[in-house]
Order: structure tokens, then C-alpha cells, then sequence
């Protein structure tokens, strides 16, 4: 009796044994350990090489580093997913189902941070397909277009506010200054009270010229306040 309960250990454990490397070839089937470091790196590597121009090219207020981490993070998260779906197309309207229901609700201020989340799923989707060339590629020649831009609208004209604090004996004083300081400008409000008068101006620079300190240098201006805005603002 025990020789029979020995063998029928073995035979229980052999047959443990076989379901388990069946298993273990199941899921290395279609790919292996090593492809999955591989697809890994590349994206990390893309998303990094994204992350960074977004940081080089941003031109907004305030720079919020946590997107450039969110940027690396769709890069590693869609390459795995496109890598695992491959050509089954069962599993990739069941992806399409599952990402249906899901619903983003943070608001995208600026559209151009938009299109650099479309760039890193965009990386993620060609390194997951096994396109690891044609992902650097992409990336590079990317990366040196929107440095260029960001190069030629680092040359253009920049938009800012000039609010004034002042005595109205000054305005034709100021209107002067503005004719010889600045390309073009435009009044967007004016505020005259007992205490003074306060104004806002749209206006164009070429440069960062002294501005503020040639407002200043007007007998009547209190105080001169220059403020960078955006170009859904401009003149």
C-alpha cells in the first residue's frame, strides 16, 4: 500500500509538473522576458528624449513638472498594451471596449501639451509593434522640429500687459513713450479716479526692451507693472 500512495505522488507530481512548464510556455509563447526590457528601454528612452523638449520648448507661466512625468508614464504604459495585443483582434476591440468607458475628467489648459500627449502614445504604440528604428527616427527628427520652432518664436514678437499707475497730467508723456518704445500697442482699459488714474496696455516687444524703467523715469507714473500673456491675447 505505501509503494502504491508513492507512485501515485509521482505520477500526481508529474503531472503538477507538466501543467506548470505548459503554463510557463503558454505565456512566453508569443514573447519573452528579454523583448519586454527591450520595448521598456526604448520607450523609456523616447520618453525621456519627449519629456525633455516639452521642458525646453515650454513657454507658459507656470511649468508643471509632474506632466513630464506623465508623459514618460504613457509612453511605458501604451507600448506593453499595443505589445500584448499584437494581431489578436479579438483582444483589441475588447481593449477598445475597456478604454470606452473610462473618462478623463482633468482639464488640458494649454493644446500644445495636448499634442505632446499624442506624441508620447503615438512612441508608445510604434515601440510596442516592434518599430524600434522608426521610433527613433520619429523622435529625433520631432525633437529638432519643435526646438527649431521654439527657436523662431523665440525670435518673433512677445505679447505683454503694461499696467500703469500714474496722475492723467502725465498720459501725453506716456503716449509718447509708448509711440518710441514699443511697435505696436493697444489701450485696454482706463481707470480715473480722485487718487489717479490706471491703465492697461497691450503691447508688442521685439526684445525685452527697459520699458518699466523708462515708464518710471516719467514724472506722474507712480508705478509700472509688465506682465507676459499668452497669444489668444495679442494685439
Amino acid at each position: 500500500m505505501g509503494i502504491l500512495a508513492q507512485l501515485a505522488d509521482q505520477g500526481l507530481q508529474s503531472k503538477t509538473d507538466i501543467a506548470l512548464s505548459n503554463w510557463w510556455t503558454e505565456q512566453f509563447s508569443r514573447f519573452t522576458p528579454m523583448n519586454v526590457v527591450q520595448v521598456l528601454l526604448f520607450s523609456l528612452i523616447s520618453s525621456v528624449v519627449i519629456s525633455l523638449v516639452y521642458r525646453k520648448t515650454y513657454r507658459g507661466v507656470l511649468y508643471n513638472p509632474t506632466f513630464t512625468v506623465t508623459l514618460i508614464l504613457l509612453t511605458l504604459v501604451t507600448a506593453p498594451v499595443v505589445m500584448a495585443i499584437g494581431s489578436n483582434v479579438a483582444l483589441s476591440m475588447g481593449m477598445v471596449g475597456a478604454l470606452s468607458i473610462v473618462r478623463f475628467r482633468t482639464a488640458v489648459k494649454d493644446p500644445i501639451d495636448t499634442a505632446y500627449m499624442f506624441w508620447s502614445i503615438t512612441m508608445g504604440i510604434l515601440i510596442g509593434s516592434g518599430s524600434y528604428i522608426i521610433s527613433l527616427i520619429v523622435v529625433a527628427l520631432i525633437s529638432a522640429i519643435m526646438i527649431g520652432l521654439s527657436f523662431v518664436r523665440m525670435r518673433t514678437n512677445e505679447n505683454y500687459l503694461l499696467v500703469l499707475h500714474y496722475d492723467p497730467a502725465a498720459e501725453q508723456e506716456i503716449d509718447a513713450e509708448l509711440h518710441r518704445g514699443v511697435r505696436s500697442y493697444r489701450v485696454r482699459s482706463k481707470t480715473i479716479t480722485r487718487s489717479g488714474a490706471e491703465m492697461t496696455v497691450d503691447l508688442r516687444l521685439s526684445q525685452r526692451s527697459d520699458i518699466v524703467s523708462h515708464m518710471l523715469d516719467i514724472r506722474g507714473v507712480y508705478d509700472a507693472t509688465l506682465v507676459a500673456v499668452q497669444n489668444e491675447t495679442a494685439v
